[in-house]
């Protein structure tokens, strides 16, 4: 018995001791070899779903909430802006967009990305982008660039010829979306600087609120506008168009955390949050004002308050979140109400409104209610106080570049080959003139 104890102590005196020379070994090769990235299952399964709701907010999203809001004359002109949007922007996208957005651009790579992934060359079925196949991240941003030209279109609703519409879409996604997607996303100046947009308030909302605003005042007024009642065809329609928009945009900015985790989470219950409080804000302040809370109110504000979360909801609590949905409710509902009518241009659907104004609010507001534990940033409540400067920088950029550049755009189309349908087809009707159909 006593020999098999002394071998048994030995046996473990000599284990212990291998041991204890192998663990550094192993902890050396734990803290220098980086294991190779992996794809992560759920985070792919939540980031193929994103991407589908993502796309429903255009079609038929957008189509329905636009096409409900013009006269029953431009119903199918407007749906086939949308449908038509969805599809010219994925090819230019996979062709030259994502490159430019998401790829380094060299020595312009504060500006604009390169050619690298030019028809999406090295983009294969092993390809990653983090823990999720590259292919979905690129289909996932595709949806964000095909909603976001599609935005514009409001602004000029019944009176933009259809070819115009076609040649001033591709052309502003390459020439505006692309480089502001990459200056806040890609890699670029923004990025760098520490401007914080989690989902878009630059690179969608406010990008397409100023496109508009230019656009409609390069286009000029409605035939008839103001004295003729413009008087939505079907709110039925543009409410399930906004559910739609509502429900999708759970994809929009919880999927911006492009993980299925604690961010996502966050980012969830904060548009949930801003939504509900900005419907509410906006029909409380029509009730006040207007004596009665309409139903194009209450899903007008509801969208203001998606848009106005959309920079701030990776970032902010649930208090920010419902602050910037009040305030962005009130501000949306005066931007329509008053702004418009003030200054006197005839934004067809309210996009500069909505989404400019929306987007400007909830930009500065990420300034102010930025949490440093949820987003790694602090804001103007945690002493950060110069958020809100770097805040206005990126929307100062946004606002300036894309101003200019859609000022062009718009001028060279129209010299080439006019932008507006004649007084004639725009008192008749575009559906007709334009595209041969109308709704009986």
């Amino acid at each position: 018995m006593q020999p098999f104890k002394k071998t048994t102590a030995a046996l473990a005196t000599i284990a212990l001791s291998l041991g204890m020379a192998v663990i550094p070994v192993f902890a050396q090769d734990a803290t220098t070899a980086t294991p190779p990235p992996t794809i992560d299952t759920g985070n792919t399964a939540w980031m193929l779903v994103s991407t589908v709701i993502v796309l429903m907010m255009t079609i038929p999203g957008l189509a329905l909430f636009y096409g409900g809001l013009v006269r029953k004359k431009n119903i199918l002109s407007t749906l086939m802006q949308s449908f038509a949007a969805a599809c010219l922007i994925s090819i230019l996208w996979m062709v030259v967009g994502y490159s430019l957005a998401f790829t380094d651009g060299g020595s312009l790579n504060a500006y604009v990305g390169g050619f690298s992934k030019f028809f999406l060359a090295g983009v294969e079925k092993a390809s990653l982008s983090g823990t999720i196949p590259e292919t979905v991240f690129m289909t996932f941003q595709m949806t964000f660039a095909i909603i976001t030209p599609a935005l514009i279109c409001g602004a000029f609703a019944d009176r933009m010829k259809f070819s115009a519409l076609l040649w001033f879409l591709g052309i502003w996604l390459i020439v505006v979306y692309a480089p502001i997607c990459h200056w806040v996303w890609g890699g670029g100046f923004l990025m760098g600087d520490g401007v914080l947009d989690f989902a878009g308030g630059t690179v969608v909302h406010i990008n397409s609120g100023v496109a508009a605003l230019v656009a409609c005042l390069v286009l000029g007024k409605r035939v008839g506008y103001p004295s003729e009642p413009m008087i939505p065809h079907n709110l039925v329609l543009s409410v399930i168009g906004a559910s739609l928009l509502w429900v999708g945009w759970f994809g929009f900015n919880a999927g911006s955390a492009v993980a299925a985790n604690e961010t996502a989470g966050i980012a969830m219950a904060n548009t949930q949050i801003a939504a509900a409080a900005a419907g509410l804000a906006w029909m409380f302040a029509e009730w006040m004002f207007h004596k009665r809370p309409s139903v194009l109110g209450i899903i007008s504000g509801a969208v203001a308050g998606l848009v106005a979360i959309t920079p701030a909801c990776g970032f902010v609590g649930f208090g920010g979140a419902l602050v910037i949905g009040l305030v962005a409710g009130a501000a949306c509902f005066w931007a329509a109400t008053v702004l418009k009518p003030m200054l006197g241009y005839d934004d067809s659907l309210d996009v500069f409104g909505i989404h400019g104004v929306g987007g400007i609010v909830g930009a500065i507001l990420t300034g102010v209610f930025a949490v440093e534990a949820i987003g790694g940033t602090a804001g103007a409540l945690e002493g950060n106080v110069g958020q809100i400067g770097t805040q206005l920088y990126g929307i100062a950029a946004t606002v300036i570049w894309c101003a200019v550049a859609t000022f062009v755009i718009l001028k060279v189309i129209d010299l080439v080959i006019g932008l507006r349908v004649s007084r004639e087809v725009e008192v008749e009707g575009l559906d007709l003139n334009l595209h041969g159909e109308v709704v009986p």
